[in-house]
């Protein structure tokens, strides 16, 4: 009897949480899309803030987010995937694997703003980068990494051991089995590890202050897409801070709307992503 009612307070307990959460993110998804629906115009999504020409608009913001998330992901991904295969099939078990783990557990509960002024002092002088999406990518690169190898690690720790065993039965080198099977098999987990990278990255402001600095311009055409990796840029969460010191609440409330349609996009991709992944690696 006093089992059931455990059982029965316990899962009574689960579906209030969950309904909790459920409302919680309703009521903040109204609040935010009743304030900054109404900012929300295609020139504000088309043009970039000016006084002289009178319009508030965030494009060179978003075209920053994006050189960020691209170059980001660009240096992240290879090396985060890399050393969790390194670690995961080769590396074996011992205390430099563990030193490691431990390096990468550490490093991913440093707060943002250490990591601004590393990359500021590192990157920006001594590197001589300056305020530039390069170094705003370079110092995110290190935020990142430890969550993109930490998922990979899980996935590839989750393919089954027969997998191997079985490749290796057949003859199969080692790459040509991690690249063949247990890549495919362990997608989902890193598609989802990438896509939480790609939140932090377009959700991250301290870093970025410090780093690639709150210029909102947009890139001239030809070269200057190019060089624009050198130069100053502000994304949607930095001009989101800026706004917000300066009273500007219409431009943050926009801004937050249009930062809310991002996340329904990945999480949609995600979504997308994980059923045909999943799908390939369990045809395979």
């Amino acid at each position: 009897m006093f089992r059931k009612l455990a059982d029965g307070a316990a899962l009574a307990a689960i579906y209030l949480s969950a309904f909790f959460s459920v409302i919680l993110l309703a009521v903040i998804l109204a609040y935010v899309l009743a304030k900054g629906i109404p900012a929300v115009r295609w020139s504000f999504l088309t043009t970039v803030t000016s006084v002289l020409r009178g319009t508030v608009g965030i494009a060179g913001n978003l075209v920053n987010t994006v050189y960020m998330v691209v170059l980001t992901l660009g240096i992240a991904v290879p090396v985060g995937i890399g050393s969790a295969v390194w670690l995961n099939e080769y590396a074996g078990r011992g205390k430099a694997v563990e030193a490691i783990e431990f390096a990468m557990e550490t490093l991913a509960a440093i707060p943002s703003v250490v990591f601004g002024l590393f990359g500021m002092v590192f990157f920006g002088t001594t590197l001589e980068f300056g305020y530039s999406l390069l170094t705003g990518a370079l110092t995110l690169t290190l935020m990142v990494l430890p969550l993109i190898t930490r998922n990979t690690q899980e996935a590839l720790r989750a393919v089954p051991e027969t997998y191997r065993t079985g490749a290796a039965g057949m003859g199969a080198g080692k790459w040509y089995m991690i690249r063949t099977i247990l890549l495919p098999a362990a997608a989902p987990g890193i598609v989802t590890g990438i896509i939480l990278a790609v939140g932090r990255i377009a959700g991250e402001s301290a870093a970025l202050l410090l780093t690639a600095g709150s210029g909102y311009l947009l890139p001239e055409s030809g070269r200057g897409i190019l060089r624009k990796v050198m130069e100053s840029g502000g994304t949607l969460a930095v001009q989101m801070y800026l706004s917000m010191s300066k009273a500007e609440y219409d431009t943050v409330f926009g801004i937050a709307v249009v930062l809310l349609c991002l996340v329904f996009v990945l999480n949609f991709l995600t979504h997308v992503l994980l059923k045909r992944t999943g799908g390939r690696g369990r045809h395979k």
